[in-house]
């Protein structure tokens, strides 16, 4: 898979671009110039929101009505072209063809992401965590976003159910009709969230093992109210409908469904301890660039075409030795690279160079 050239119209501060990109690309400049903009333009076409957590309208740049990302790209021996089109909500077309959701494009074009932002994925809260099985899951299985949608309206209606249970204690009859589709849904999740921790496991092992110099072991475990390992999907489905009767009363007293595949959390662990309250900043650095080459080696592994690979501002922090593991990793992938200093990782690598300045190339 590779992009062979983007063209960008009024996104973020890019007023208008027009690029060829190599095998190895360096987008380099001093902060708030554009870099990171870019790598979001390229990162859209997977199909998935922006990793940066803005609503589509915040794409556009200012003073414009909309914004416009095209791109020629190389996916199964075969040359194509996608472009996304942003006026408030975003519009997809593959090769002409108007698709039905912008998620389609996820079907041609994989990536992966590193990002400060992902630092979060360690240190925050559990939905961080869900959040990257929930997009690694996305690019995997095209149906999963569905899923994801029907289980987050049941929860939704679920939840006013529940409001108005408060107010008139009568609708309680009502709320095993929710429990079960919550169920069915919610099963789907667990079940595919599960299936995706155990087959990522071995991949993050090995690298957690070369970041750490064979000193420390990562491990990850998905947690919830019931042990989700070696369960069929009507056993999680079973089990779950039994947590919502349990859970109700805990329910009715915080007017919100307080169980489910929307509470889970990935659990990280570092020699048995949580990365999360005992890990250093560098080990908990070490867990997400774990991850995120997992991710990569997981996704290569099962659509076997070789993702993207998007480095936001991540390389700079490294060191060198880190710096190499992580290209070695991605050899023979497209790679595309943020940074301050061009001479940061040309020394290890050689590729196009790109100096952005306010949104543009100088």
């Amino acid at each position: 898979m590779k992009i062979n050239s983007i063209s960008i119209e009024n996104f973020r501060n890019i007023e208008k671009l027009d690029l060829d990109f190599d095998d190895v690309n360096i987008i380099y400049g001093q902060n708030a110039q554009g870099k990171t903009n870019l790598i979001e333009a390229i990162y859209l076409f997977t199909g998935s929101k922006s990793f940066r957590g803005v609503k589509d309208r915040d794409l556009i740049r200012f003073g414009s009505d909309f914004s416009k990302l095209k791109i020629n790209f190389e996916s199964e021996n075969r040359n194509q072209n996608a472009e996304i089109r942003i006026d408030g909500k975003r519009t997809a077309y593959l090769n002409g063809i108007k698709k039905k959701s912008p998620s389609a494009l996820g079907e041609e074009l994989k990536a992966v992401i590193f990002s400060p932002v992902h630092l979060s994925m360690v240190k925050d809260g559990p939905s961080e965590r869900r959040r990257f099985i929930d997009n690694a899951l996305c690019q995997l299985k095209y149906n999963y976003r569905n899923v994801l949608k029907e289980y987050n309206r049941a929860l939704s209606q679920r939840n006013m159910l529940l409001k108005d249970i408060s107010k008139n204690s009568s609708l309680a009859d009502m709320l095993y009709i929710w429990d079960k589709n919550l169920a069915a849904t919610g099963a789907k999740i667990i079940y595919q969230r599960n299936k995706y921790v155990e087959a990522l496991l071995p991949f993050a092992k090995e690298v957690f093992d070369g970041l750490s110099g064979g000193r420390e072991e990562i491990d990850l475990v998905l947690k919830g109210p019931f042990d989700y390992r070696e369960l069929s999907l009507k056993e999680i489905e079973n089990k779950l409908l039994i947590t919502f009767e349990k859970s109700r009363s805990s329910d009715f007293m915080n007017r919100i469904t307080t169980a489910g595949p929307h509470r889970d959390d990935m659990e990280i662990l570092i020699n048995s301890k949580s990365a999360r309250t005992y890990g250093s900043q560098g080990q908990q650095r070490s867990c997400v660039l774990a991850l995120k080459l997992a991710e990569a080696s997981l996704l290569k592994e099962m659509t076997q075409n070789e993702p993207l690979a998007l480095l936001d501002d991540v390389m700079s922090e490294l060191d060198i030795t880190r710096q190499d593991y992580i290209l070695n990793h991605i050899k023979n992938w497209q790679v595309f690279i943020t940074c301050c200093d061009a001479d940061t990782v040309l020394r290890l690598k050689k590729g196009k160079t790109f100096h952005i300045e306010n949104g543009g190339i100088v």
